[in-house]
């Protein structure tokens, strides 16, 4: 038999997830890290559309992105070689039909960032002059909306949780998942390894990763995303444009490395996989483009598509499964990840560690059991068992 690698914590998944649970983690325990690709990051992380918003997503995932501003704002000294935000703002727009809409959205968004504010159909043309005026009616603007650095945070987490010992594995694809003596023992191409406790950060795979290790799926679902870029508008200058974002999530357009990033925001339910972009999608977002500005989309300069997993609420997963002492769930994220990942891996962190979450995400009325995975797996709860840095 092959030889053992040990460590107190094992990671499936070397996405923004399991990086940054790495590089959390390894602050106290051992960690091996093991990916299924040559690299890290290849599927969802690095096809991410780049943008820290705290007006998107469920009451928990916009609670989750301000817990994670002061990390992304200020990082560590020598984490990353620059800023890892950069100012964008997010112009949400609305036709006439979706006015009532906007007006919810507007409400909802202004009791966790009063900094949201309604902006006139003139102000909007202002910033975006390629919009049309007969298809806006109205629109808000979040000006603190940010650009993340994605390579940069999630090369930061990798390489400082290398500095803390963690070891880093790729082409290291699960084959099988057993629990033995107490340990969680996790066979791959690459070798043997194994921990009391084993992290499940596989995205799309995540439901995959537990059947393999005998433990029931929560039901997540990967769903499509497509994304294409076009070239920039001539006699228009881009770089301080907003991201536009329409109220009823149709499309959304940002620029993106001098080029416009579009997408139709669609959600086509997936099978885990190397996720392309589908001609249809590409061509409804661009049709969807048209009919909100004056941009005629002649050329597609690249497209692809990512898979966005979410649980059944639209809420991540993160805690131990109670049917199963030492798997721990971080997992579906739903194309959030990014702009929580900070609040996340110290969530984490804190959960493995037998801790209290962090009374920062405690004060934003964040609580362990909006995370827990019983609340799709309901069964009495089992202890965690215990670790410390260097254990074998």
């Amino acid at each position: 038999m092959s030889e053992v690698a040990h460590a107190d914590v094992v990671i499936i998944g070397g996405g923004i997830a399991g990086a940054g649970a790495a590089y959390e983690i390894a602050k106290t325990r051992s960690v091996i890290l093991l990916e299924r690709e040559s690299v890290c990051g290849y599927h969802s992380t690095g096809r991410s559309a780049a943008s820290f918003t705290e007006n998107y997503g469920t009451g928990l995932i916009r609670r989750l992105a301000l817990g994670s501003r002061p990390f992304l704002a200020s990082p560590p000294a020598g984490f990353c070689d620059h800023p890892l935000l950069t100012p964008r703002g997010m112009l949400t727009i609305a036709r006439a039909d979706q006015m009532e809409q906007l007006g919810a959205e507007l409400t909802r968004a202004r009791l966790l960032v009063p900094s949201i504010v309604p902006v006139s159909v003139d102000d909007a043309l202002a910033r975006v002059p390629v919009l049309r005026r007969d298809y806006l009616a109205g629109a808000i603007l979040e000006p603190h909306s940010m650009d993340i650095d994605v390579d940069a945070l999630h090369n930061g987490f990798l390489r400082s949780a290398r500095a803390a010992g963690a070891r880093i594995v790729t082409r290291a694809a699960v084959r099988a998942i057993a629990c033995r003596e107490g340990e969680w023992q996790v066979e791959t191409p690459a070798g043997l390894f194994a921990a009391p406790v084993v992290v499940d950060a596989a995205g799309a795979w995540a439901d995959e990763v537990a059947q393999l290790a005998g433990i029931a799926p929560l039901g997540l679902q990967p769903l499509r995303r497509t994304a294409f870029n076009i070239p920039a508008p001539e006699g228009h200058s881009i770089a301080h444009w907003p991201l536009v974002n329409d109220v009823g999530e149709e499309f959304y357009v940002k620029v993106a490395g001098g080029q416009l990033m579009v997408s139709p925001a669609d959600a086509t339910p997936s099978a885990p996989m190397d996720a392309w972009a589908d001609d249809m999608d590409v061509a409804i977002g661009a049709e969807r483009l048209e009919r909100a500005t004056h941009l005629t989309v002649t050329r597609v300069s690249h497209s692809w598509a990512g898979l966005r997993t979410f649980a059944a609420d639209k809420s991540p997963v993160v805690g131990f499964d109670p049917r199963a002492e030492g798997f721990f769930w971080l997992a579906g994220q739903g194309g959030y990840g990014i702009k929580t990942s900070s609040s996340l891996l110290r969530i984490a962190a804190a959960l493995i560690g037998g801790q209290d979450l962090p009374a920062d995400l405690r004060r934003l009325g964040i609580s362990a059991c909006d995370l827990s995975p019983a609340r799709f797996a309901p069964a009495p709860q089992v202890s965690s068992p215990s670790t410390t840095k260097g254990a074998a």
